[in-house]
């Protein structure tokens, strides 16, 4: 039996503990994952535990339950939310339909009424979940997968094997529609080692797509179809800079996969490209992008771009599968895998099977495409800072032993230096958000929004980063920064406390003290008092 979450919501504390106290939650199959008493810190706690229901007060201080139906409406659509309230009011109820709200329940309620309540809502989840994960259904709609021809066309224009003028065809023979002006891929990688017990992986896999096309394909007009064993789709953007967003609602698909249908899964975001030609570009992107799981986790969306800003190259033709996966070891393995994969190469390239002239071209395009590389990520080595001919010459002449050495020993250097730089780059924006935290404090408007679309990342990466650098969320660290600021002025100046509470970038004084207290323990002016403030 499934056991759903609920968020209890109203600002008298008498109420909270009654109904907590007065249900048996886990009889009807729900848990209580906590309590807050105004809509604000209601906010913070759905964005932070997703509970399956809400259920509120409508008035609160700071933000009233209608205000905060709508934010949860907005973000999460499928949480459901009941109103319990004291004003048995025409214009509350009939918002109530508007906001789709599961029940309007008016006080005083009794324990019985609630547990009917709640009776019929997990009757009305378990259908809902029952419907997602039906066994028939799944593969009903596997076996109704992409028509033929359409998928075939999408996997060869990421395969890149379409020139430009060849496009417009295919588009009309196969009534695609591509309005653009940005393209990027985005790869669904869906575990197939983490299953839930009794659950097909091919069927979970099909659960993922449905659910990837249902919660990304409408907005982003994308095409999804199913390649190499994932899901792919062809997202459309109106401007390049709607990336960050794309990659916030991908992160979001991927923790409601896990909650709702017990699916692991991680999704790669490739680089966005203006023309169909591009896309191949952006789906090797977007699967490099998958295979840092490794680094960063899974139940996420990864960004290349974000998470490897230097890395992005551009893929060259010429060279071999050997050498490619040789630069996936850099980027991605331990040092046991890149000897391992320097020496496969070597293998690869040696001479006893091959003319000595072709012995001697392999090894030019091995430091051809290592210069590259380094080039590419910004990175300086040693043997490629000086004079390149000199380096052709000395390399041709090494005997095996040597030349073996010298590649390892070079590649160990790309890993650690890649390593280094990409340390620097998560230290670079967390030093840029908390200056920008320092000089704007004061401003009533700094979000986390804000911040991210001033260092051009997504939401979910830089809260992942900030957090993982700070040990605290973005939003945390600012509400403790302003109230640091604040007790400082309660004790140097003779400010009163609304004033810096403005300074502070708080407009309502009365959510000001109510923050303040919840920090300090006391109210702004007893702290004052209690550190010897010279306020008139």
């Amino acid at each position: 039996m499934d056991t759903y979450t609920v968020l209890l919501v109203d600002d008298e504390e008498e109420v909270l503990q009654a109904i907590r106290r007065k249900i048996n939650w886990e009889g009807l199959g729900f848990s209580v994952i906590g309590f807050a008493n105004n809509g604000v810190k209601a906010l913070e706690m759905v964005e932070e535990f997703q509970p399956d229901v809400v259920l509120t007060d409508i008035k609160m201080p700071y933000m009233d339950g209608m205000e905060l139906a709508k934010n949860i409406k907005a973000e999460f659509t499928t949480t459901k939310i009941l109103f319990l309230t004291g004003f048995d009011e025409f214009e509350y109820a009939k918002e109530a339909v508007h906001l789709e709200v599961e029940e309007y329940i008016l006080k005083p309620v009794n324990s019985t009424e609630l547990i009917n309540v709640f009776t019929q809502l997990k009757i009305k989840l378990d259908q809902e979940i029952s419907e997602k994960r039906n066994v028939a259904v799944l593969q009903k709609y596997y076996m109704e997968s992409l028509p033929f021809l359409q998928a075939n066309f999408y996997s060869i224009l990421i395969e890149g094997r379409l020139r430009e003028e060849e496009i417009s065809r295919y588009l009309s023979d196969y009534q695609v529609s591509f309005e653009g002006p940005f393209y990027c891929c985005l790869v669904v990688h869906t575990s197939s080692s983490r299953v839930p017990e009794n659950m097909n992986p091919l069927l979970l896999a099909a659960s993922v797509q449905r659910q990837a096309r249902e919660h990304l394909g409408e907005k982003w007009q994308a095409k999804c179809f199913s390649y190499l064993e994932n899901t792919v789709l062809i997202a459309q953007l109106k401007i390049e800079n709607e990336v960050p967003e794309l990659t916030d609602e991908c992160d979001r698909f991927c923790r409601y996969a896990q909650r709702i249908i017990g699916a692991v899964v991680t999704v790669g975001i490739g680089q966005v490209c203006g023309r169909l030609t591009g896309l191949a570009q952006s789906y090797s992107s977007a699967r490099e992008a998958v295979s840092y799981r490794v680094i960063y986790g899974v139940s996420r969306a990864i960004n290349m771009k974000e998470i490897a800003p230097k890395e992005m190259s551009k893929s060259d033709g010429t060279l071999d599968a050997e050498l490619l996966n040789l630069f996936g070891m850099i980027r991605l393995n331990s040092d046991e895998d890149i000897i391992k994969a320097a020496r496969r190469y070597l293998n690869h390239i040696s001479y006893p099977a091959k003319s000595l002239q072709q012995y001697h071209i392999d090894l030019m395009d091995l430091i051809s495409a290592l210069y590259r590389f380094a080039v590419n990520n910004d990175i300086e080595v040693p043997d490629f800072t000086g004079n390149i001919r000199n380096l052709y010459i000395r390399i041709l002449d090494l005997e095996p032993e040597a030349l073996e050495k010298w590649l390892i020993d070079i590649c160990l250097l790309l890993r650690e230096t890649l390593i280094s730089a990409r340390s620097k780059s998560t230290q670079s924006f967390v030093f840029r958000a908390k200056e920008y935290v320092a000089s704007h404090y004061s401003d009533e408007e700094i979000s986390l929004d804000n911040i991210c679309e001033m260092l051009g990342v997504s939401n979910s990466y830089f809260s992942t980063v900030f957090k993982k650098e700070t040990g605290n969320s973005f939003i945390g660290y600012l509400t403790e920064y302003r109230m640091e600021r604040a007790s400082r002025m309660l004790i140097e100046t003779n400010e009163k406390s609304y004033i810096i509470a403005k300074n502070v970038g708080y407009t309502d004084p009365n959510y000001f003290s109510y923050v303040f207290k919840r920090r300090f323990g006391v109210s702004p002016s007893k702290y004052r008092m209690e550190h010897g403030s010279c306020e008139k």
